[in-house]
């Protein structure tokens, strides 16, 4: 065989450059940059030496032969005609990876086949004895790629991918693979940082993938040094003396990395359940004395070993996938921002992300960004230098101002001691000097039209609420056309709805508005971040408003006309009470005295709870769902009421149609449409009401009163029904200050008999 052979290593997309940088370094030559991956020439010392030392690629293939082909026969003989006996023994295993199409090859297991089969019939022998197949762990991993015509045919050295070092075996939800870790920490100057003695922290850290990364970079640690099994163990051209040397030098050179006083690295996770897994991630890997993993919130998290410590700060915020996730990813990269500009002054910080745009909301300038590929997932690496001159929070500032933040960070990052009471010379104590008022984040001009409108309303409504003892309302109901949301107090929660943006409208500027309207509300409507949820409502068919969007179960009490009632603000899309329909509870509560009161699809029957609230002398509610009719059941226990509250679960229309019972004051408040396969066909309250009135009719005693509402927009009264009822409209008498400006919201009718 040749001393010199030609060499592909493979590579995750977007890290070609680095690849070729560092495996020149290891001794490549002749290296050209590909797409995902590396080709160059190299002895069989710096192939060993690129398995060993990598800490980029995925893997390290030795090419055995280029042939052209144009069908499956030259395929089939250009294999053939290597001399295997060379490679593997003839009872060995084998795998085979085929990658490329064309020349009469579609199919890529087809492909493999015909690679198998020739290697396997070149090695056959009189006796039968013949490769066998191991797709897990075979002796001998082979690689032919197809391109253009040509065949590239490559025997695998590093068998499983280099990514996989062996200390990671446990992870979080969606962890980076470590070459990717690696590649991120090289790019964020970490190796100039580390060889300076500089600290590293990571404030989400998951299982600890960059602590590790960074722990191996800093020791001197070669990525792959306690890997097991390799490609080209049981590969007849293997040469152990060789490998063994250089085993045992990248030994001795973790050794003596590891001997020297360990660099400060950190790692803090919010969620409790990783971090065992993450510190037995450090502990495989060997580099406990070096790093350490405590549970924080990125709020809390303060890296400061010493007023004078310097060093990088880097992360992988999560991206967001869920209903909501926007807010909390918001303030997320909001709260790194902050702990960066308070508690890391003149560090650097790296921030991976597949959320870009949020990036620009941490109020910290970067300075140099990098394209990777996470997966099939487009990401940005931001570069930030944490000083005060690349920060874009507050007003613009002159130059005394500059210098006296610069002043004010100086001594935020002075070391803290625990103060002792101290008392002047009179004996009374001397109280301590109050805490630097954190500076709320820049909003920008739209951002803050958009605050502006919000604190406007919040004075008007503040007081009308106050006045009437309100505690949940609306703020906000698109009345700025560019920024279409709802956004509802409840209590000192807030939730905000988020009407899905016409077409026309470009998804990058309604995101836009989107995070300059999640970055206003804290501020203007003075609310912990912590506090808002946001949901996405779309035009809604079927029951899909009541499907569940989370499975988080935390109900908040809130208060409405001397009742409490349980409102669930994240697992769902309506909260379990719709406050439009305030004003229509109120009203029953007032006439329900000493009433028998029928709550139709009551929801989570806070219509009746109201109706036991004013002295009824009995409610029924009737809905088709287990899971809100439990909710009722909360919400009228939470009142005391539990007597004379009937809870009845079943189709309204034909439950109506089987009641002989008479009720005094009914509220019927349907959905627009349901298509539940709980009930016979289908409801349209279009088509239907007619029908759904007159069933109700039927069970209002003498003298009795219906009401009846909806929200379907383009609902219409049927006509006729004037003809046998005394029917009054009475929407506007519905409408409360909150919802004044969407007077659309319901319609509303009062119903008795003639």
């Amino acid at each position: 065989m040749s001393d010199r052979f030609e060499l592909f290593l493979t590579c995750p997309k977007g890290l070609e450059g680095l690849l070729i940088e560092e495996a020149v370094g290891l001794g490549l030559e002749e290296a050209r940059e590909h797409t995902s991956a590396v080709r160059g020439m190299a002895d069989m010392e710096t192939a060993y030496r690129l398995c060993l030392w990598s800490r980029l690629a995925n893997r390290v293939l030795l090419v055995l032969k280029r042939f052209e082909m144009k069908n499956a026969d030259d395929l089939y003989h250009g294999v053939l005609d290597v001399d295997w006996q060379d490679h593997m023994l003839a009872d060995g295993t084998l795998a085979v990876e085929f990658s490329g199409h064309g020349s009469g090859i579609d199919n890529t297991h087809f492909g493999a086949l015909k690679v198998k089969d020739a290697i396997v019939d070149k090695l056959r022998t009189p006796s039968g004895e013949r490769p066998s197949i191991d797709k897990l762990n075979p002796d001998l991993r082979i690689h032919l790629r197809l391109d253009r015509g040509e065949a590239i045919l490559s025997l695998d050295l590093s068998g499983h991918s280099l990514h996989q070092r062996g200390y990671r075996l446990q992870q979080g939800a969606a962890p980076l693979k470590e070459n990717l870790a690696a590649a991120i920490l090289i790019r964020a100057g970490w190796p100039r940082i580390a060889a300076e003695g500089g600290a590293l922290a990571d404030p989400m850290c998951g299982v600890g993938t960059f602590l590790v990364e960074a722990g191996m970079i800093a020791a001197d640690m070669a990525p792959n040094l306690r890997r097991q099994q390799w490609g080209f163990t049981a590969w007849l051209g293997h040469v152990p003396a060789l490998w063994k040397k250089l085993h045992e030098e990248a030994t001795a050179r973790a050794a003596a990395g590891l001997a020297k006083p360990p660099l400060w690295i950190r790692g803090y996770e919010a969620d409790p359940r990783l971090i065992q897994p993450g510190r037995n991630n450090v502990e495989r890997a060997g580099l406990s004395e070096w790093i350490k993993i405590y549970q924080g919130e990125v709020a809390t998290f303060e890296p400061r070993p010493d007023q004078n410590q310097k060093g990088l700060v880097i992360c992988n915020p999560p991206y967001g996938e869920r209903l909501g996730d926007e807010a909390s990813l918001l303030y997320l990269y909001q709260n790194l921002g902050e702990r960066l500009r308070q508690a890391c002054l003149n560090w650097e910080a790296a921030v991976f992300t597949g959320a870009p745009d949020l990036g620009k909301r941490m109020g910290i300038r970067s300075h140099k960004q990098y394209s990777f590929w996470n997966g099939a997932l487009p990401c940005k690496l931001l570069l930030i230098k944490v000083l005060p001159d690349q920060f874009v929070t507050g007003e613009r500032r002159t130059p005394e101002q500059r210098q006296a933040e610069r002043e004010q960070a100086a001594y935020d990052q002075a070391p803290q001691v625990p103060q002792e009471r101290q008392y002047n010379k009179n004996g009374n104590p001397i109280k301590p000097a109050p805490a630097p008022v954190v500076e709320q984040a820049r909003l920008s001009e739209g951002g803050q039209m958009f605050a502006n409108r919000l604190q406007k309303n919040l004075k008007l409504l503040g007081k009308w609420a106050k006045r009437e003892g309100v505690d949940c309302y609306r703020v906000y109901d698109a009345d700025m056309p560019e920024y279409a949301m709802a956004i509802d107090l409840y209590h000192d929660w807030v939730h905000v709805q988020e009407y899905a943006a016409p077409k026309s409208i470009d998804p990058e500027k309604a995101s836009a508005r989107l995070f300059d309207a999640l970055a206003a509300i804290p501020q203007a409507l003075n609310v912990d971040k912590s506090r808002v949820v946001i949901k996405r409502r779309e035009r809604q068919s079927g029951t899909k408003q009541y499907e569940r969007q989370s499975a988080q179960g935390k109900f908040t009490e809130v208060n409405e006309g001397g009742v409490k009632l349980l409102v669930n603000l994240t697992d769902y899309l309506d909260t379990g009470l719709f406050l439009d329909h305030r004003p229509m509870r109120l009203r029953i509560q007032k006439e329900a005295a000493g009433k028998r009161f029928l709550n139709l699809f009551c929801y989570t029957a806070t219509a009746s709870v109201h109706a036991a609230k004013g002295g009824a002398r009995s409610t029924t509610s009737v809905d088709l769902s287990k899971t809100y009719l439990d909710w009722a059941r909360r919400n009228l226990s939470l009142n005391g009421f539990s007597d004379k509250n009937r809870l009845e679960q079943g189709d309204v229309m034909a439950w109506l149609e089987a009641s002989r019972d008479e009720y005094d004051l009914i509220f019927i408040d349907p959905p627009t449409f349901s298509n539940s396969k709980r009930m016979e066909g289908i409801f349209d309250v279009q088509r239907d009401h007619v029908q759904l009135l007159d069933l109700a009719m039927a069970r209002l005693a003498p003298g009795g009163v219906l009401y009846f509402s909806n929200n379907f927009r383009k609902f219409q009264l049927e006509d006729n029904l004037a003809e046998r009822y005394a029917v009054e409209e009475i929407t506007a008498k519905t409408i409360d200050p909150d919802f004044a400006r969407n007077g659309k919201i319901h319609r509303a009718w009062k119903i008795m008999a003639r």
